[in-house]
């Protein structure tokens, strides 16, 4: 068989290529012969994949349950990895930027549109009994999703609205202790911690301090100011950290707080979360007034920050 230039080329650029890593071309062109082929399957590791939902009950729908959340954690995972990449570019332009919040926004709406099959995909009955099994685990617990926020926005914004003023020039540990998320996850009666809570300060704290301290002059709203400063046009970044902001903030935490009214809301008295986290509190976006770009938005919109959505559904909740 007579080789063409194109292949021939390819050959030697090959030689070159072991030859300056000081291998031998041949060897691993033997490897290449005597590979099996690669299959779908493999490639994303599809059998491994099929058996990580591990049910604790026999209820059906808690499987359901496993497998919705186990998305939206891979979902959290390509959000990070748009994080990462914007955070370390070593000469980040605003097209950049901008065309990696689009994705992270991509990943926001599937995730947010997609949460029906939590508010309506499982039968009310068998949540409320299975959900008993999993105490004291809860959605609360995702560290992901945290680092997505600190990811987002100055580390202040994430401190709960009482101390945000207070603490502005605080230190990152100092933000740490009054972040808005710890005031979610106290018990209804006694205002404690929950076991909820301790745990997933145990497992992240000293990862999520990190996080803070490396992104204070690279996360997104830095990196906006930065862009900013150098005169670049910056409208289509700031309207997708605008979307972002929606998504993360209003959408994301609302699209729980459906389906908490759906499976837990109960005449005369709510039941409580499986963290008992006072999920009444802590996820509607107007009592949290969580907004990673308040300069990005009007007084007026930050004053009604989310409560369009939240009367909209309670509306068609009780309908």
């Amino acid at each position: 068989m007579d080789f063409t230039p194109d292949i021939i080329n390819k050959i030697n650029k090959l030689q070159e290529k072991y030859e300056a890593m000081g291998q031998d071309m041949a060897s691993y062109l033997d490897g290449l012969l005597y590979a099996d082929f690669l299959t779908y399957w493999d490639y994303i590791h599809l059998d491994t994949l099929l058996s990580l939902q591990n049910p604790k009950t026999p209820f059906p729908d808690e499987e359901i349950f496993i497998m919705y959340h186990q998305i939206t954690e891979l979902y959290f995972k390509l959000a990070l990895h748009e994080c990462k990449q914007i955070a370390e570019h070593e000469n980040l332009t605003t097209e950049f930027f901008t065309a990696r919040i689009k994705r992270i926004n991509a990943y926001f709406n599937a995730l947010t549109t997609s949460f029906e099959v939590m508010v309506n995909g499982m039968e009310k009955e068998q949540f409320l009994k299975f959900r008993m099994s999993l105490l004291p685990a809860s959605g609360f617990q995702s560290g992901q999703y945290r680092m997505i926020e600190i990811n987002a926005t100055n580390f202040t914004q994430l401190v709960d609205k009482s101390k945000r003023e207070e603490l502005k020039d605080a230190t990152i540990e100092e933000k740490f202790e009054f972040l808005y998320w710890k005031f979610g996850a106290t018990e209804l009666a006694s205002g404690k911690q929950t076991l909820t809570l301790k745990q997933f300060i145990k497992k992240y704290a000293t990862e999520f301090l990190a996080l803070a301290k490396e992104r204070e002059q690279s996360n997104f709203s830095a990196l906006y100011q930065k862009l900013l400063s150098q005169g670049d046009d910056v409208s289509a970044l700031a309207e997708e950290l605008r979307k972002l902001d929606l998504y993360v903030n209003v959408e994301w935490p609302l699209a729980h707080y459906k389906s908490a009214v759906r499976y837990l809301e109960k005449d005369p008295v709510d039941v409580a979360a499986t963290g008992g986290t006072n999920w009444q509190k802590y996820l509607p976006p107007r009592f949290q007034k969580r907004i990673f770009y308040p300069f990005l938005w009007t007084e007026e919109q930050m004053e009604d920050w989310g409560k369009g959505w939240v009367l909209s559904v309670l509306q068609t909740l009780r309908k």
